[in-house]
């Protein structure tokens, strides 16, 4: 089975995309293209499923980077590969050609972030408390840092868990309203004493709020076995692991 990538006419003619799980070589749960390599998954495998990646993004194997994911606010900025150990971030940003951003994830936020006429790019993963703690604030200034003219930014939030399917208890809204009260427009009520969390809506209005335009692709993840990975949807299932979809762009 072929790659399936989903791509943003906002990045304009960078490559890049948002990759399902659709063409991998991983099977059982994670059938499909984990590129976890924080998974149970076999390692050998998973570096097939991420050399097939780079191939897409025509680069070199190594130069399709990741981090070590930690839901942090740190972003870490890129100009070659990176070696074993990992840095701990959860962004990174770029201006470097040929070097290509890759973000895990299974129901958090994959956000890519590009200004082409300066040549700066972005790549953040962005949970709840990454994005609470301020994650994709913090990787527009990084850009900007590197030349990115903030208004020139275009952001695009690829497949995440929907509102729908983001059930969560009153501790979670506690933790927002404690922050700023306003956030409760991202929180509808459940069944029983729960809530429902709208994720991408909140990303969306962080990004705004940083001043760069900002869409999401609207793929759920949790909805969608056939396509994406979840996390939560796995947990439901009482499965013993679960797959990490790859998020990538380059120069």
């Amino acid at each position: 089975m072929t790659l399936e990538i989903i791509t943003s006419d906002s990045l304009g003619l960078l490559r890049h995309g948002f990759f399902t799980r659709r063409g991998g070589a991983s099977s059982g749960v994670f059938a499909g293209l984990n590129c976890g390599s924080g998974s149970s998954d076999q390692s050998e495998i998973v570096a097939i499923n991420r050399a097939r990646v780079a191939d897409a993004m025509q680069v070199p194997h190594d130069c399709l980077v990741t981090v070590h994911q930690t839901h942090s606010a740190e972003v870490q900025k890129v100009d070659g590969p990176l070696t074993d150990p990992k840095p701990k971030a959860d962004a990174m940003v770029s201006n470097t050609p040929g070097v290509a951003l890759g973000i895990l994830t299974a129901d958090c936020q994959p956000v890519l972030f590009a200004d082409p006429e300066a040549g700066v790019i972005g790549a953040a993963h962005a949970g709840w408390r990454g994005a609470l703690d301020g994650v994709l604030e913090a990787t527009v200034e990084e850009m900007i840092g590197l030349g990115a003219q903030r208004e020139a930014i275009t952001a695009v939030i690829g497949p995440s868990i929907s509102q729908r399917a983001y059930e969560v208890g009153p501790e979670f809204l506690d933790a927002f309203l404690a922050e700023d009260p306003q956030f409760a427009r991202f929180f509808v009520n459940g069944a029983d004493d729960k809530f429902h969390f709208d994720l991408p809506g909140f990303g969306l209005h962080k990004l705004r709020e940083a001043g760069v335009s900002a869409e999401w692709t609207r793929h759920c993840t949790y909805s969608d076995a056939d396509r994406f990975y979840s996390y939560r949807r796995a947990t439901h299932a009482r499965e013993a692991d679960y797959g990490r979809l790859i998020s990538v762009i380059r120069l």
